[in-house]
């Protein structure tokens, strides 16, 4: 089994089918060895995770929402990789977008989710640029949107 699927079984993750975009867009584009994946949203196991950090959702709700997102990214990634995971040479960088109240300041903390399981996916090549901010709404509702660029061989 390759490096990077071994991990993901470590970790006890299972990726799921890749989520057809919603709108007019592609769900990721190769140019050159860089893959840049549209915003995943929060989809889990269960289904959306929809709520506002702020108000209902604590930040430990968000770090799992995010840690989809992240998954997300990865499902797609798998796909834009032919299948091979291990074709990822290093996660550049991530975008986060969390729905949050205009008092909440933990945006870092939630998108944390992600960059934490880039790292545990990826090793040290999953560490990563960033950005973590707020917003006042995500479509469907959603609790957290990432996008990502991933360098490939």
């Amino acid at each position: 089994m390759p490096r990077i699927d071994d991990r993901l079984a470590d970790l006890g993750l299972t990726l799921p089918e890749p989520v057809a975009p919603v709108a007019n867009y592609v769900p990721y584009v190769v140019s050159g060895n860089l893959v840049f994946i549209s915003g995943q949203v929060s989809i889990g196991a269960e289904g959306l995770i929809k709520g506002t950090l702020g108000a209902g959702m604590d930040i430990a709700d968000g770090v799992e929402a995010a840690k989809a997102c992240a998954i997300n990214l990865i499902a797609q990634l798998r796909v834009a990789c032919s299948g091979d995971l291990d074709r990822v040479k290093r996660v550049v960088k991530l975008g986060g977008f969390v729905n949050s109240t205009p008092d909440f300041t933990d945006q870092p903390k939630v998108i944390n989710g992600a960059s934490d399981l880039m790292v545990a996916v990826f090793g040290e090549a999953g560490r990563h640029a960033r950005a973590a901010v707020s917003a006042p709404s995500l479509p469907l509702g959603a609790a957290v949107e990432i996008d990502g660029v991933f360098e490939i061989a």
